[in-house]
């Protein structure tokens, strides 16, 4: 018997397929400085935020001066408040609330996610929500999968993971955890709720 939820952030309770995209796009937009120029700024410090060994504020001073761009540290957090919550999995979510945990397991930047659940309300809905910054180390381990299960005092086979990435869904697939894979581009939150009570079965309100 399924007890409990847990749903990856960006691309499944997002519509952008990364959190990176998100970030990348706003400060590319508000500072007037080619997207590609930030993307790249970022992305040699990208695996040390994710696993927590760094801080955005600790990198910003380097990214600046990458783009060749003073921008002022706030704009990072209003970058991150950009970020599209996908409304249809969320209204899923709050269906499932009554009946089962739920929660959220991330690769994911701490200052992002600290953001985030407080301006989309994620704590009223998901609990626990681990963060690969906080843990340090991502769902290519399974380590991360193992904590959240102990969170809720539940065996894997009692539980379910959705993520947009296939590469994701190894580490808690062999735990014997359900697995299932979003289509972030297709965003069928209908197709999934047909394979939630299909094939598992999970109730819905």
């Amino acid at each position: 018997m399924i007890k409990a939820i847990f749903f990856d952030y960006d691309g499944v309770l997002t519509t952008d397929k990364t959190g990176s995209l998100t970030t990348n796009r706003y400060l590319s937009k508000m500072a007037g400085v080619e997207y590609e120029a930030v993307q790249k700024a970022f992305s040699k410090y990208n695996q040390e935020l994710l696993v927590g060994k760094i801080t955005h504020r600790e990198i910003w001073d380097a990214v600046c001066e990458a783009i060749h761009c003073k921008i002022d540290f706030s704009l990072l957090e209003r970058a991150f408040l950009s970020t599209p919550a996908n409304g249809a999995m969320l209204a899923l979510a709050r269906g499932l609330k009554s009946q089962y945990a739920l929660g959220i397991i991330t690769d994911n930047k701490k200052d992002r996610i600290d953001c985030v659940r407080a301006s989309q309300g994620l704590d009223a809905l998901f609990n626990p929500i681990v963060v690969s910054a906080e843990f340090g180390s991502g769902k290519d381990n399974p380590a991360v999968f193992e904590y959240a299960l102990r969170c809720l005092d539940i065996r894997p086979e009692e539980s379910l993971f959705i993520d947009n990435n296939p590469e994701n869904l190894t580490a808690p697939k062999a735990l014997g955890m359900g697995v299932i894979f979003h289509d972030d581009e297709e965003n069928d939150v209908g197709k999934l709720v047909t394979v939630l009570t299909e094939k598992f079965p999970i109730r819905l309100e």
